[in-house]
Formats: C-alpha cells, structure tokens, sequence
C-alpha cells in the first residue's frame, strides 16, 4: 500500500504506518454518533451562581492567587469574516455609481458603514500610497477597487491574515488587534504578585512573523502603560495531528506530484499543545471573542468567579482522594464521595454495592482523580456552537459534555429533539486545572473519546476526497473530564464571525 516515500514523508510528520492505517480504518468505519439523553439546563447539570456566590468565589480566586495562563486558539486565516467581500469581489463591476446598484445586503452594510471600522484609516492611507484619490470609501462607487487593497496583498491584505493581527477596536487615542485586547484582558485575570501575565496563542507557522512584528510594535508599550509584564507564548500544531486524506472509495488520495495529502487535524489537536503547559489554571477563549474596555467589566468578573469555582471543587476532590488513599473511609463518607460524583460532578455510573467494597474505592479514585474544568454557558439565542448535554456512552456510563451537532444523528427524530430542546450553548468560555493532586500534570491525551471524530467532503485539485477531523478541543478531546457548566451572561460573547460584526454596538 505504501511506497519508501510514503512511509518517509509519514515518518517525517512523525507518525507511523499503523497509525495511518488507523486512520484508513476510521475512514472506512466512519464514526458513531453521540446518544444525547437530554440537555443539561439549569439545576439539572448547569449551574447559576447567586450574587453572593459570585463575590465568595472571586475572593476565593484572589485569595488563593494560584499560577495561572490564558490559552487562546489562534491559528485560523480570517478569510471566512470576508467571505461575503469575496464572492462580491468575483461578480463585481469595476464601477458602480452607488450602492444601490448592489444586490447583497452584507456589501450594502459594510459600505455603508466603513468608516466605523477600526481598519478604515489604514485602508485609506494604503489607497492613498497607490495614487487612488478615493475621499469618501462609502459612496465612491469603486467598491472593487477598496476590496482590492483591502483583502489582497497589494494593500492590507487582511483576506489572508489571521484574526488575532487584524485592527478590532477603535479608541479615542489609539487602535487595538484582537490579539492586544486579548492581553489586556488578561491582565484583569491572570497577572501574577510580581505582575506577570502569562498568555500563550497557538497560531500557524506561516503568521509568526505577523506576530513578531505586533508584539515588537505593542508588547513594550502596554507593559508600561499597565504595569506588568507580559509572557507571551506561541505554538504550532504538531504534524503529528495532521491526518491522511482518501478518496471516496476510502484509497490514498496523492497530490499532483505523487505524494500523500495530509490534512490539519482541526482544533481537536491543539489538545497536545495544551498538554504541553504548565500552569495551575489555564483560562481557554477563542481569539475573536474580546470587547474593548468599557464592556469588559462583567467578562472579568465572571472569568475569576469560574476559577474560583474551579479552586473549590478540586479542593473538595483532592481532600476525597486523600482519604481515598488513606483507606480512612467509613460508610457515611464513602456515600458522600458518590452522592458528590453524581450530583456535582455529573456521573452517573457508580452502583451503591460496589461502593461497599474495596473495588467501590478504585472506582472513585478513578473518577475523582482528572482533569477538571468549569465550562461557562450562555443562554441559547440562535448563535451558533456545541450545547450542553447528558450523554450515554457506550460502557453505559452517563455524563456532563459539550456536544456539536455534527455529533448527533438527525436522522434520529428523538435526537434532534433533544438536541433542539438545549437551553443554552457553548461559547469556547473555559477555566481548566489540569494537575493532579499530586501537583504533576495529567497526560490529557488520555482523557479523550477517540470515537467523536468528523468526516467531512472536500476537494483538492478538482478531485472530491474525505477528511478527517480528530475530536474537537472542548467536545470529544475533553470527553472524560470532570466537567461543571456555568451559566454566564451573554454580554461575556462577543465573536466576530464575519467582518460586520465588527459593527455590533459590543465592538464600538
């Protein structure tokens, strides 16, 4: 099946020829779907934190002040927040005498309402430097022209850049990327007794030189503004988590040159990367979801409530353990560890009988004794993103997950009613521990359900194939962690998904 310079180029990612089979394999079996029972929702699997236990729990965060980081997935191009200026662009008339010769709605909004956006005056000058005399961008009636130099290299070329490097924020003496909103909000969260904010991105290796060049631009200047100093951390997907591509008949699918197609693994992969930090709290947010500073009070607020939350279910689980292992447990207290499992850690798999035996304290040890992480969740408005579920695995084992709906069959009339009756979503909003009681780190690869992969239709080169995504970052890839939902406000989601967003009062 494979060729010498197959099994080079599969060496050289770092895998091996059975894992490639593996994956073949994957192909050919596809993957089963979740069996959802029912949406979690609140007092049955979410939590809604009173305002005194909001104020308890953030004392509780400042007063314990562990080491902590903020993890934000970053690796993404911006081309999906254009896409609606691209097909434009393809079909557009080099001149049109006004707007209302434009059919798209989308087109009509961004026009309209340009100068609002924080890149407007860098988009004029680049027009300026290429001897266009445009004055108003808005009602010149050269649309194809601005998109030009707004989303290709001959101008900002923001079309092909990621998201973290783009202008978001429009101040009255200054202009902020999402990536600089990102460290100062993290100064609200994570900085340190000795003022250290420690934020780590995972981006493309073809964008770190972007990076490089606004941290060499920005990282002096806001340590000096705030009064910290910032730790900032970049990694890269691991070739390794790249997967084979087949055709649709489920054979190797080569590029033009002979050589195998491998394919990104999908955010599921930035699981290793996380695996690779060391911090005793790591806080996850997606890199389009900042606001600027006036809104950014209730974001803050809930981010140290949730770790101090997190501080105290490890707390109570770590003094479990310990007793656990100290073989110190009367009958009272092994029945306070189960009813804590079920009730507040959402698992529902252990039997009352074998808690009275010797193999009942193993079984808690296991449960007890993993990554933890408190998952904030915001009411279901009609956004998009994975919800909050009881699931039943296929060992008959029941708990608390984040379910996407490419997870669940909805062929399935009983699935899709439940997964259309979920009161609230997930907005990527996540505090984690990933350390044991002992204080070493848990290998988090093993705590993934490797059966909630994705296969998907594509096409290279003209060619259909099917790719592979390995389970998603807080879904699958976290499947088997100790998981508490939180309700949040919905103020604390503000993604930009498409450039107009950008135009929500929230990014204004």
């Amino acid at each position: 099946m494979f060729t010498e310079k197959d099994i080079q180029q599969i060496n050289n990612k770092g895998l091996t020829v059975d894992k490639i089979k593996n994956q073949i394999q994957d192909f050919i079996e596809g993957f089963s779907f979740l069996n959802i029972l029912k949406p979690a929702i609140i007092s049955d699997g979410i939590v809604k934190l009173t305002d005194e236990e909001i104020t308890a729990y953030i004392k509780l965060y400042e007063d314990l002040n562990p080491d902590t980081m903020k993890f934000v997935p970053a690796s993404g191009a911006a081309s999906r927040m254009f896409k609606f200026l691209f097909e434009f662009y393809e079909i557009a008339n080099e001149q049109y005498e006004n707007l209302d010769q434009i059919d798209d709605k989308d087109v009509k909004i961004f026009f309209t309402n340009i100068n609002q956006f924080a890149f407007y005056d860098d988009l004029k000058s680049v027009i300026k430097t290429n001897n266009l005399e445009i004055e108003d961008l808005s009602d010149q009636g050269r649309y194809k022209e601005i998109l030009k130099f707004f989303l290709f290299e001959d101008g900002l070329d923001y079309g092909q850049k990621p998201k973290g490097v783009l202008l978001f924020h429009k101040y009255k003496n200054t202009i902020r990327t999402a990536f600089e909103e990102h460290l100062i909000e993290g100064i609200n969260y994570t900085q340190s007794i000795d003022n250290e904010v420690k934020v780590h991105f995972t981006i493309s290796s073809e964008h770190q030189e972007l990076f490089n060049v606004l941290i060499a631009k920005s990282k002096k200047k806001l340590e000096e503004q705030f009064g910290v100093k910032f730790k900032i951390s970049f990694s890269q997907q691991k070739p390794s988590t790249d997967i084979l591509a087949v055709d649709l008949n489920n054979e190797l699918f080569r590029n033009t040159d002979g050589s195998l197609l491998f394919r990104p693994g999908g955010h599921g992969a930035l699981i290793e990367n996380l695996n690779d930090l060391d911090s005793d709290i790591i806080f996850i947010k997606n890199i389009d979801n900042v606001v600027p500073d006036k809104l950014r009070e209730t974001t803050i607020q809930y981010k140290k409530a949730l770790a101090g939350l997190l501080l105290s279910y490890q707390e109570r689980i770590f003094k479990y353990i310990h007793l656990i292992e100290s073989e110190d447990l009367d009958k009272e207290t092994k029945q306070e560890i189960k009813q804590f499992i079920m009730q507040e850690l959402g698992h529902d798999c252990i039997k009352y009988e074998e808690i009275e035996s010797g193999a009942g304290n193993k079984c808690l040890l296991e449960i007890l004794n993993r990554p933890i992480r408190v998952c904030g969740m915001v009411k279901n408005e009609g956004e998009p993103g994975g919800g909050p579920f009881w699931v039943k695995q296929s060992n008959g084992t029941v708990n608390l997950q984040i379910v996407e709906s490419s997870q669940i069959d909805q062929n399935d009339d009983q699935q899709e009613a439940i997964l259309k009756s979920a009161t609230h979503f997930n907005p990527v909003d996540l505090v984690c521990a990933t350390k044991n009681y002992k204080g070493g780190r848990f290998d988090l690869l093993k705590y993934r359900d490797l059966n909630t992969g994705f296969i998907s239709k594509k096409s290279k080169d003209g060619r259909e194939l099917k790719a592979q995504e390995l389970p998603g970052l807080w879904n699958g890839a976290m499947a088997n962690w100790n998981t508490i939902f939180v309700e949040v406000p919905i103020e604390t989601f503000n993604p930009v998904k498409t450039v107009n967003d950008l135009l929500r009062p929230e990014h204004q």
